[in-house]
């Protein structure tokens, strides 16, 4: 039978945060063959420690989460597995610059012979977040801008230009057309619309 637990933290794999803030560490897990009494906790590891932040477990999908081994005050768990949801995301609160580190998400589903998954994510606690600079992105999409911009209106140029040429050549075949009737009926030839002559009285 293949196994199909995974567990996810998103896409980040290194987030950042203010010291003395909040922060949500999330966490996620799926299963094609559902789950019964799962089982996950949260795990720090920095270069000195290593400690279980949170254990719990899942009844089934129509149950939260419940909390059994709690390590720290300030984490709470934030998740919910109701309606598929299966979020068992946590969130620290008054962060120090020890919390820096390694924060693992595991989980284990003995509806799949109790096979275990996990996704780390790592925490670096700053003393402010810095500003990204942004110019050199606004300049860049200026000039894509710009570029994309130009060329819409030369089109439409083209376009223009291309509409005046075709109606000016409707007009001169116009012009033609009238001016060989015109010359037709000065000349008497068969078919024209010249007038006949009455003939002379002697």
């Amino acid at each position: 039978m293949s196994l199909s637990l995974e567990v996810s933290v998103g896409k980040a794999t290194t987030i950042y945060a203010v010291n003395g803030t909040e922060i949500l560490l999330p966490c996620t897990f799926s299963s094609c063959f559902g789950f019964e009494n799962l089982h996950f906790w949260w795990s720090y590891n920095s270069s000195d420690t290593y400690k279980i932040l949170i254990d719990g477990t899942v009844k089934n999908e129509k149950s939260d989460p419940k909390v059994k081994l709690k390590d720290d005050d300030r984490i709470t768990l934030e998740g919910s597995t109701k309606e598929k949801m299966n979020n068992i995301s946590i969130s620290l609160k008054n962060l120090e610059f020890s919390d820096t580190g390694k924060y693992t998400c595991h989980v284990k589903n003995p509806k799949e012979n109790y096979f275990q998954h996990q996704a780390t994510i790592f925490l670096q606690v700053v003393d402010k977040l810095e500003e990204v600079d942004n110019t050199v992105t606004l300049i860049i999409l200026g000039v894509v801008g710009g570029v994309i911009g130009l060329l819409i209106f030369i089109l439409l140029v083209k376009k223009f230009i291309a509409f005046i040429i075709k109606k000016t050549q409707e007009k001169k075949k116009e012009c033609l057309v009238s001016s060989s009737g015109n010359d037709n009926t000065e000349n008497g030839l068969p078919g024209s619309k010249a007038e006949e002559k009455a003939p002379t009285k002697v």
